[in-house]
């Protein structure tokens, strides 16, 4: 459950003031099990985490650090159907993980009404892609590197024609989704996924933030201060 935005008052006057605030014991809980925080400032907006894995239909062991996406995706309903909640900041620093739960996620963000800004700290690699053009405005740090390779599959893979032509089928899927939702081309997306000329032992490219800018997947580089501020434009530019 979202918790109930925290705004002080003032006085007489009936003016705002600022009070500093610590979290509540509901907040550090729910930032414990989550990952996410609901803060009031200039304007409600909500922080969810994406780290370590995208854990999808599948429980990966114990000691890995995991998003799930069952936690996630009842948490963006809640948050578009939240009317005091006026935007949401995505914070990603994320290896990848289970391809269709990703997508799923980042589905679910491209559609939100809501004003959203991402924000890639450390890395945003694989399917952590999708999940941070999937916001309206997307950042990235200028330390944090994005890798783009090919669709991976773990455990029995069968080698019959059906299986390449599945794994071509999500890759396609992905990379409508990637330029749909950036600036940048198709057919430098597909160049940078099938590179064989940058990764010891396996396809694909690692970017940095300023490279992800250039050619058009990320919209500008930045930190904290850079996404809230973004962020707090646009919910004054849909109040009107």
């Amino acid at each position: 459950m979202l918790p109930e935005p925290f705004i002080q008052g003032g006085e007489e006057t009936g003016q705002e003031e600022t009070v500093e605030t610590l979290p509540t014991p509901e907040e550090t809980e729910q930032i414990k099990e989550t990952g996410s925080i609901t803060t009031s400032g200039k304007h409600v907006i909500h922080c969810l985490t994406v780290i370590g894995q995208v854990e999808g239909h599948f429980i990966l062991p114990s000691q890995n650090k995991t998003t799930k996406y069952e936690h996630v995706i009842p948490q963006l309903v809640a948050i578009e159907e939240t009317p005091d909640i006026e935007g949401l900041l995505i914070i990603l620093n994320t290896v990848g993980g289970d391809v269709e739960a990703g997508l799923a996620i980042a589905e679910l963000v491209a559609g939100m009404k809501t004003p959203t800004v991402s924000l890639v700290l450390g890395g945003g690699h694989s399917i952590g892609v999708p999940l941070a053009v999937s916001a309206k405005r997307s950042f990235i740090a200028p330390s944090a590197t994005m890798t783009i390779h090919p669709v991976r599959m773990s455990g029995l893979v069968l080698g019959v024609p059906q299986t390449l032509s599945y794994f071509d089928k999500m890759q396609e899927r992905i990379t409508r989704f990637v330029t749909a939702n950036s600036a940048i081309a198709p057919e430098t997306f597909l160049r940078l996924i099938m590179n064989t000329s940058e990764l010891v032992a396996d396809v694909g490219t690692v970017l940095d933030g300023e490279t992800a800018v250039e050619i058009g997947l990320i919209d500008q580089l930045g930190s904290l201060s850079e996404a809230i501020g973004a962020l707090n434009a646009m919910i004054e530019e849909c109040r009107g």
